[in-house]
């Protein structure tokens, strides 16, 4: 199949072909945690480049849980000017805009001076990195509620300010990804226990948000194949969320895979089993994918189009980019003149994963700035160089948003 085929969802939308730009985190919000003139540039950037479709990075629900300091949030009216201009640089080319929903529960900085919350009292395990997150409190069933109203309430605002449609995002380890991994969900109530249990936020917060948005609005849902941690969420439960999740109206399913503790989106695994260099989890996805009756993308480590075609070709509907957009965001474009380009950032294989992981997102986010400042990528940069930039980065936007927070 052409990667260049429109492809049909299951609400009547159309994309306008089978590769989108799946999300990265780009931590580029202004001091109000809204959307900044630094990422009206990058997503113009994505937008004149070709791709069917363009996700996102996290939007916070609450400002109150952030994944990093310079995050967008999506709460409240507030700075739906702002999220307007978002939206129509994002489709200024064509393209369907989503906007990724997301609640990090207890991958929650502990820097930040939040509460976090989870669906139990179990930390982070990245040795002597654990410390960079705060210890989390179990949720109550008010917690929970609030959460689902939440998501419910961001998806209703992005409609309003001209998104096409919206991502929860419940995969890589955050809050919903908690609650359906036995490692992480020791409740004994009926959020917790059986993966019917478990999977309960995930069913409640697509209810919750389709019913808050018109029948043409976009919702996706990003998912893990697995956790790729012993004892995890596993491909076994994935596919059975999926059938749960084929009675639900989505339009979009992402497979992906990991988390913090074992970043395998990132092409590793904590276990040391090898992965696929490019496509990570098609395999697995593939798989998965036969259990789907919604279209379905995967994500994870796709940088050249014949990859695209293998991915297309194996049943999956569409093909998620994320780096290699970061390093030439006209990728899509280029592909579709002919041209035979794969962009690649050098591997970082430091002993210590944690730190390896962290650079290795540094890395991506110093190319998302450059974007951000209409200037080339640099993939040759130094990933120490990359990761103290990063570091000095974060370290200021955090005091911003502790001041901000204590107002």
């Amino acid at each position: 199949m052409s990667p260049f085929q429109a492809l049909n969802l299951p609400n009547g939308q159309t994309l306008g072909n089978r590769i989108a730009k799946a999300a990265m985190e780009e931590n580029l919000a202004d001091a109000d945690q809204a959307p900044s003139k630094a990422l009206f540039q990058l997503y113009q950037a994505w937008a004149e480049g070709e791709a069917g479709l363009l996700l996102t990075g996290n939007v916070m629900i609450d400002r109150r849980a952030m994944t990093g300091p310079g995050g967008v949030v999506l709460e409240d009216e507030r700075d739906l000017g702002r999220f307007r201009q978002w939206a129509i640089i994002g489709r200024s080319a064509g393209a369907q805009f989503w906007m990724q929903l997301n609640h990090p529960g207890r991958q929650t900085m502990a820097n930040l001076g939040q509460q976090a919350l989870a669906p139990s009292a179990v930390a982070l395990d990245l040795g002597s990195f654990s410390k960079m997150f705060a210890e989390p409190r179990p949720m109550s069933e008010d917690d929970i509620a609030e959460v689902i109203q939440r998501f419910a309430t961001s998806a209703a605002l992005a409609e309003k300010a001209g998104f096409t449609g919206v991502q929860i995002h419940a995969a890589h380890g955050y809050l919903i990804s908690q609650f359906l991994s036995p490692l992480t969900n020791r409740r004994t109530d009926r959020w917790g226990g059986t993966l019917e249990n478990r999977a309960r936020l995930l069913l409640a917060v697509v209810s919750a948000v389709r019913q808050a948005v018109s029948p043409q609005f976009c919702v996706a849902v990003k998912l893990n194949s697995a956790d790729f941690q012993r004892g995890g969420f596993d491909a076994d439960d994935a596919r059975q969320v999926i059938q749960w999740l084929n009675d639900q109206p989505i339009d979009l399913l992402e497979l992906s895979g990991g988390s913090y503790e074992a970043p395998a989106m990132q092409g590793e695994a904590r276990d040391g089993r090898t992965l696929a260099r490019e496509a990570y989890f098609l395999e697995m996805a593939g798989e998965l994918a036969s259990v789907a009756r919604m279209p379905v993308m995967v994500t994870g480590g796709i940088r050249r189009l014949a990859i695209v075609e293998q991915v297309l070709d194996s049943g999956i509907a569409m093909a998620g980019i994320g780096t290699a957009l970061a390093l030439e965001p006209q990728l899509v474009k280029h592909w579709r003149k002919g041209q035979n380009s794969h962009p690649q950032l050098p591997p970082i294989r430091w002993k210590r994963k944690p730190l390896a992981a962290l650079a290795s997102m540094a890395v991506v986010k110093f190319q998302l700035q450059r974007l951000s400042r209409g200037r080339k990528p640099r993939p040759d940069v130094s990933a120490v160089w990359a990761l103290i930039l990063d570091r000095l980065y974060i370290a200021r936007r955090t005091r911003q948003y502790r001041q901000a927070m204590s107002k």
